[in-house]
């Protein structure tokens, strides 16, 4: 269930219990303190919110029978972790849910407002109800928001286990948890709620409001307007039924232009007509269509897609469709990509258009694309062999002495700038080709020079095979 679907300061009513023999937590009321005072008229997504486990939707791959946090609630085991995810797919409530699930007191600190002073008030909190012999868990959010020294605090804590601590961020935690505190804690990985999920939730809010029944295509379409949220697609959902005449048999797609209007057009994002038309534009560039790339560029441009994500896209493209027959795409979609970050919508929109148009006439190869494709499977599928020792890097003595890097052939010190016959795969692995170039655009050169280098390798290896089959004296 999405983040979004619960207020900071309510919880869900209850939890399944933890394992066989223990004791389920007990039902807690959205009317008690430590939810705060329940709203007389409270929204769709509220009323929506998760009575157990088993009603959060989404996350299957972490609360799937079996998976990380599944067994973690049903076995009893708290531990610290980090929740990694975009925004709304339920970081905060799985956190509040661990919570109550232990019965433990809940504190949230907000990396964006909070600091040292916030996380002294938490390891206090902690210490009174530690003394009455109940856990605490701690939940930053945003906690790539904090500073080293910030999340260095809870560092003792964490240790001596005085409070459970949870964190969320939507950035890669490597990059932006430190490693102490990422070396403490276990990282889940948290994923967009995808169209079933979203779909799920239209049925169960017209079940809720008792509204006409939602066709097909306005799910999709309802689908599609949340980009993932639940919170937008239960709001959107519960101010089309409010808005739709009592005679009205059902919500069509036409009910719902006509009750979010320009609003559903400009943010059909996410979902199948927004994949379909990223494909058309992709597909297009690949196809050398020019026209056809604009027109799909616009039309995503029109429909309020992120002009970053298009930029993003094109990038993918220069190296996956146009990769070495011409360079200079990527480049090109680089810069539009920089240029629109300056210039904003309308005036950056000009820049992708060019990036479009330039990809759509290149020459097209897809040769890098395939020769990675191809290696990948290769390592995935083979075993860790060795670096070769003359390949290897000797910084000490004892790595001199152990024959690292001894009989290495520096090519700049070779006629053309070309040690021929060096075998640089590791031992006892036969020579691969993975890469094979095309016959376009720079990749024609590419070819004749690759031609022209194999072709040498295989006159000197042929040459030390006949040196090393002669008799000797």
């Amino acid at each position: 269930m999405s983040d979004s679907l619960f207020p900071e300061d309510e919880l869900p009513a209850a939890l399944p219990s933890r394992s066989a023999g223990s004791s389920a937590a007990p039902a807690v009321s959205a009317a008690s303190p430590v939810f705060g005072q329940a709203s007389l008229h409270p929204p769709l997504a509220e009323r929506l919110r998760p009575n157990s486990l088993d009603e959060v939707i989404g996350q299957r791959q972490l609360l799937g029978p079996g998976m990380p946090l599944r067994t973690a609630f049903e076995s009893g085991r708290l531990h610290s972790m980090i929740l990694w995810g975009p925004p709304g797919v339920g970081k905060t409530t799985l956190a509040r849910l661990m919570a109550l699930s232990f019965e433990a007191q809940f504190i949230t600190i907000s990396a964006v407002l909070g600091g040292v002073k916030d996380i002294r008030e938490a390891v206090e909190r902690a210490q009174s109800v530690a003394a009455q012999g109940r856990r605490t868990v701690v939940f930053v959010d945003e906690v790539h928001r904090f500073n080293k020294s910030q999340q260095d605090a809870f560092l003792p804590h964490v240790e001596s286990g005085l409070f459970t601590f949870i964190g969320a961020t939507t950035e890669n935690p490597s990059f932006e948890v430190n490693s102490a505190l990422l070396s403490r804690a276990t990282v889940h990985v948290l994923k967009s709620l995808d169209e079933q999920d979203l779909l799920d939730l239209v049925r169960r809010g017209a079940e809720l409001l008792a509204c006409p029944p939602v066709t097909d295509g306005a799910a999709k379409r309802l689908a599609a307007y949340a980009d993932g949220d639940a919170r937008r697609l239960l709001n959107a959902l519960e101010a089309v039924a409010s808005l739709t005449p009592p005679f009205v048999a059902q919500i069509d797609e036409a009910v719902l232009e006509r009750a979010l209007g320009e609003q559903l057009r400009r943010y059909d994002k996410g979902g199948e007509q927004f994949y379909d038309v990223i494909s058309a534009l992709h597909k297009s560039v690949r196809g050398s269509d020019p026209d056809a790339a604009l027109y799909w560029l616009a039309r995503m441009l029109d429909g309020g897609v992120d002009a970053r994500y298009i930029s993003r896209r094109l990038i993918r493209m220069a190296s996956e469709d146009i990769g070495l027959a011409d360079p200079r795409a990527l480049r090109i979609c680089l810069d539009a990509a920089e240029t629109y970050e300056r210039l904003g919508s309308p005036e950056g929109e000009l820049t992708l258009a060019q990036a479009v148009v330039f990809l759509a006439v290149a020459p097209k190869s897809n040769a890098v694309y395939g020769a990675y494709k191809a290696v990948r499977a290769f390592v995935k599928s083979d075993a860790s062999r060795p670096v070769p020792l003359h390949l290897r890097n000797a910084p000490t003595k004892l790595m001199t002495d152990l024959g690292y890097g001894r009989e290495y052939r520096y090519a700049h010190d070779e006629p053309g700038g070309f040690a021929a016959g060096v075998h640089y795969l590791p031992e006892g692995m036969e020579d691969q080709r993975f890469y094979e170039p095309v016959n376009r655009g720079l990749e024609l050169r590419i070819g004749d020079r690759l031609a022209e280098l194999r072709r040498l390798n295989a006159e000197a290896r042929e040459g030390e095979s006949g040196s090393a089959s002669e008799p000797r004296d």
